[in-house]
């Protein structure tokens, strides 16, 4: 290889090195997957929604009966019926531990995050935001959907879950 093209080679690389890969701050569009309840897929990336945690998707909630009914999956199909086969929009805050983009998602000019807590489908990821706390007492006021009974957080769900 001669002289010049170890120089473009090494100026190509610098410039690749420099811009690298999609970064966490990319905004990523496109139709979305839902996973679960606070998780999507758009081409490929998956994407954690930021600030809401929703019940897992084989969780169970109390309903005032007493009957249990399966909340975690009633708030994936929730999500993706709000979201049909919209273009989704999500401008990413991080990543999380398991490498997945953490973002506000939205629907045209709707913030599907506050969506899901106001509508009583996830709650408000205190640990990481306070932006959805105010829609989480809203919808806890309101008893509707999780709050319309008795459920585990999320986080102490898969907590007493994870080794089964």
């Amino acid at each position: 290889m001669t002289l010049g093209r170890r120089a473009l080679v090494f100026a190509l690389l610098l410039v690749f090195l420099t811009i690298g890969p999609a970064s966490a701050q990319d905004l990523i569009v496109g139709v979305a997957s839902v996973i679960d309840g606070d998780t999507i897929e758009i081409h490929g990336q998956r994407v954690r929604l930021f600030g809401i945690d929703a019940p897992e998707s084989n969780q169970l909630c109390i309903r005032p009966t007493g009957q249990g009914w399966r909340c975690g999956q009633q708030a994936s199909f929730a999500l993706a019926d709000r979201i049909g086969r919209a273009t989704v929009s999500c401008q990413p805050h991080d990543l999380d531990r398991y490498g997945r983009v953490v973002a506000v998602c939205f629907k045209g000019s709707e913030d599907l995050n506050r969506w899901m807590v106001a509508n009583g489908w996830a709650v408000a990821f205190r640990r990481y935001s306070l932006d959805y706390v105010p829609d989480e007492a809203a919808a806890r006021r309101s008893q509707v959907n999780i709050w319309s009974g008795a459920f585990d957080m999320p986080w102490d769900w898969r907590a007493q879950h994870h080794n089964r």
